[in-house]
């Protein structure tokens, strides 16, 4: 028998009786998905829209959700999510809401009501303080940063 996560209870407020409540696909999978609570179109080359899914959550203090693109949207329609991830923070109670664009250049895209649109991920998250040192221990990357180590 192999590992098995603990399982975090997770208060949710269905807004819209006649959506699913937010599931995984798959057992094992680390995204849960979100889906539309309204039409929308959005329009080719830019087009975007904030997306309601019909949910208010409660995370709990110590962890935050994390709102990501669903791959196969964004491979056959170029649409994605503006802000990737979106964070969600802990003491966040309103409506749960997808900031959508549509990449593709020539063609507009129909968001449906109820269709998934994106994902949510829940991790745990560390409380950081910050101590200020006069230098940084160093390391073998040191201050290289973007395309430091390639194309």
């Amino acid at each position: 028998m192999g590992y098995v996560s603990p399982v975090l209870d997770l208060p949710v407020l269905r807004l819209d009786p006649e959506l699913p409540l937010p599931c995984y696909a798959r057992p094992g999978d680390a995204g849960i998905d979100l889906v539309a609570r309204e039409d929308v179109t959005l329009d080719a080359a830019g087009g975007r829209a904030l997306v309601p899914t019909g949910i208010a959550i409660a995370i709990p203090e110590g962890y935050a959700g994390f709102v990501q693109p669903r791959s196969g949207l964004a491979l056959k329609h170029g649409v994605t999510c503006l802000n990737t991830p979106g964070l969600i923070d802990s003491g966040y109670r309103g409506e749960l809401k997808v900031c959508l664009v549509n990449h593709d250049p020539t063609d507009a895209f129909e968001v449906t009501r109820g269709e998934r649109i994106a994902q949510l991920v829940v991790q745990a998250v560390e409380t950081v303080e910050f101590v200020e040192v006069d230098s940084l221990d160093e390391s073998d990357r040191g201050a290289k940063g973007f395309g430091s180590t390639g194309r």
